[in-house]
């Protein structure tokens, strides 16, 4: 099958993202160890009332983000219409929960307050996943609108050659050759 636009779009965008969302989770582990151990007085953390919910979310978006990569590999790999499904549910659920995270993000840096740089990185990189998590999900869908985007939702050639080429009785009893039904 041909490479197609949205297959050379997606590719990059794929190991961008799973970069991203990898640096995310360490970060965001570290920031959390250290708010759990009650050392939010370090001067890379600091944090607010938002901290701990946001810290959570944003382990939680970087675990499934990462995952939903592995499926969107295979998918890119394949880019076909079975791929599609695997790929495209568990991108967009982990942009749903980036999108929670991103809430958080910006709720944390609206309380204000004192945020150490470690903080501020894992509400950046959460808020640019964000978008491009979003365009990454729309990529893997603009097979809807044409198959020079995507494999399609309609592939016609699905199957062909896996049978005898015969056609299938679909009714109840099949008719022995030579006797009267």
């Amino acid at each position: 099958m041909a490479q197609t636009v949205g297959r050379n779009v997606a590719a990059p965008l794929l190991f961008l993202n799973l970069l991203m969302y990898a640096i995310a989770l360490g970060f965001a582990s570290w920031c959390t160890n250290r708010y759990i151990n009650g050392q939010t007085n370090h001067p890379s953390l600091g944090g607010n009332g938002a901290t701990g919910l946001f810290l959570t979310f944003a382990i939680l978006a970087s675990v499934v983000g990462i995952v939903s990569k592995l499926a969107g590999g295979t998918h890119v790999r394949a880019w076909r219409s079975d791929s599609l499904a695997a790929a495209g549910s568990a991108s967009l659920i982990a942009w749903a929960i980036t999108a929670l995270a991103f809430g958080l993000a910006c709720k944390e840096i609206n309380v204000g307050g004192h945020r150490g740089w470690r903080l501020r990185v894992v509400e950046a990189f959460i808020i640019i996943l964000t978008f491009t998590q979003f365009l990454y999900v729309l990529l893997l869908h603009a097979g809807m609108f044409s198959s020079k985007y995507g494999p399609g939702y309609r592939d016609r050639d699905y199957g062909i050659g896996a049978g005898t080429g015969e056609p299938i009785h679909k009714g109840g009893a099949v008719p022995v050759a030579g006797t009267r039904v």
